[in-house]
């Protein structure tokens, strides 16, 4: 499956084609519609994307989508390019200059969600999990197709993204409400909630026609995770302590 594509503008013949039907909420601005075209429901498995994708969706609340897209730049710059193993050794200092950060959404809380959940994320790994296994698992691995129609009401929240926010919470991860978990699915594919007049609507089904592989091994507890997360957490500050002498 792919992941995050870094989006590169549209070859200008393809952007004077024909008039294509779209879902609505693109249609504010060309980032959002390059994205919809592009990414919006593609299956993602790679762990780095989800990361990404994660982040984004929580920065977003109370955003519009147009404000994060256009920071997402800034957002792989400052978190590393969104490997879990480099933010997750961020200290007091570095989050504190991340908040005086014009090229990200400024919110301390949002900021220092992202490091404790690249934390999370690191601890997840090395109890032998990840974070594929847990997202797909609320859909059995088979992306959704729920099928709505032009003008249908596209709910903000279901019993899946429900259950996804309180597995993620339960292994520690943090800004995981049902909102911004339906967001991830979406984003992610776990569910293809394109429209079906949509030009992507039939490309998406496709691509989600077959049950994405959810890696299987040790099972690993929320109580595992969350120590390890806890000890690597305590492990950092004291470096952190250390070299501040």
């Amino acid at each position: 499956m792919r992941s995050i594509e870094r989006v590169k503008p549209y070859h200008a013949a393809m952007r004077d084609g024909p008039a294509r039907s779209r879902c609505p909420w693109c249609e504010g601005s060309a980032a959002e519609r390059d994205y919809h075209d592009r990414e919006w429901g593609v299956p993602t498995t790679d762990e780095d994307a989800l990361f990404e994708l994660l982040t984004l969706e929580g920065a977003q609340a109370g955003l519009a989508w147009r404000t994060i897209l256009a920071k997402r730049d800034g957002y792989r710059k400052a978190f590393a390019g969104f490997d879990p193993a480099r933010v997750a050794r961020f200290d007091a200092r570095r989050i504190d200059r991340l908040v005086a950060d014009p090229s990200i959404v400024r919110h301390r809380g949002k900021i220092e969600s992202v490091v404790a959940n690249a934390r999370t994320l690191v601890a997840l790994h090395r109890a032998g999990g990840s974070l594929r296994a847990l997202v797909w698992s609320v859909v059995d691995g088979l992306p959704r197709q729920p099928r709505y129609a032009p003008g249908q009401r596209i709910p903000a929240r279901t019993p899946q993204s429900d259950a996804l926010a309180r597995l993620l919470a339960k292994h520690g991860f943090r800004f995981v409400g049902s909102t911004t978990c339906h967001a991830l699915m979406q984003a992610a594919g776990l569910t293809n909630d394109h429209l079906l007049d949509c030009f992507r609507h039939g490309e998406v089904a496709a691509l989600g026609a077959r049950a994405v592989a959810i890696p299987t091994g040790p099972a690993v507890t929320p109580e595992a995770a969350c120590g390890r997360s806890r000890a690597s957490s305590a492990s950092g500050s004291r470096a952190a302590r250390a070299r501040r002498g």
